[in-house]
């Protein structure tokens, strides 16, 4: 199975050789990297660059500014899928994410699931760093979108994940439009919806040590606001759909 991993970075030249090192001790030679780097001034791309002539199998494809975490996996997705990958990999550049757990994602993927997803809400899970009330912050906002859009998963928002190239394939990507928490629980929600087979492996997510968060509170309350959206527009099309059938 062809396995490539999409990396978005801006400004992260504190951590991509480790998390690119990492990567390849935790795969050796069996995945490809992409990094899509939206122009950072810190000279990220040139430094992914330089790993990729040390250590192989790294790509990195440069855009034209700052675009966003959803618009980076998607441009990412689609080269991955025009090059006949059969399992793309999301993961953060910022070590949050431990690349150990890489083979794992993949063995799910080869086994049959259609996205897995690394999951903090699970036993064996785990937010060593978070204070409480983030932590139920987070809790139960994965609690709201399983219950407004019926995901399964337990951690929608988790943006360490793998999926077989087929999930992808039944997905429009240009209708993708969210970015951040939202684009996870709406690619998560769009594998199920198309009847794709969904699997979560437990991983420890820690916060970076190096380099500046790109989380705000605008991507939160877009979360938040799109799965309203998506929740309350599903409710009314099953109803119209209910009454026609009552007509019919």
């Amino acid at each position: 199975m062809r396995a490539l991993v999409v990396l978005p970075t801006y400004n992260e030249s504190a951590n991509i050789a480790g998390v690119l090192r990492r990567i390849r001790a935790a795969t050796g030679n069996t995945v490809d990297v992409l990094v899509v780097d939206d122009s950072s001034p810190d000279g990220t791309a040139d430094l992914a660059e330089a790993l990729g002539r040390e250590l192989g199998r790294i790509e990195v494809l440069r855009r034209p500014g700052k675009q966003g975490l959803g618009s980076a996996y998607r441009d990412g997705f689609r080269l991955g899928l025009s090059r006949g990958y059969d399992a793309l990999v999301e993961m953060d550049a910022d070590l949050s994410h431990d690349p150990a757990t890489l083979p794992e994602l993949l063995r799910q993927v080869s086994a049959g699931a259609d996205l897995v997803i690394g999951t903090r809400y699970m036993p064996g899970g785990s937010i060593p760093d978070w204070p409480w009330p983030r932590r139920a912050i987070s809790k139960t906002g994965n609690l709201y979108a399983r219950y407004l859009l019926g995901i399964s998963a337990r951690d929608s928002t988790s943006g360490f994940r793998a999926y077989h190239r087929r999930a992808l394939e039944r997905i429009d990507l240009d209708t993708v439009r969210a970015d951040g928490y939202g684009f996870q629980v709406e690619m998560a929600y769009l594998v199920e919806r198309g009847g794709g087979l969904l699997a979560e492996v437990p991983i420890e997510f820690r916060d970076r040590t190096l380099g500046l968060s790109k989380m705000s509170s605008r991507i939160v309350v877009e979360a938040l606001a799109l799965v309203t959206w998506w929740g309350l527009r599903d409710r009314l099309r099953r109803g119209r759909h209910r009454a026609t059938t009552r007509v019919a």
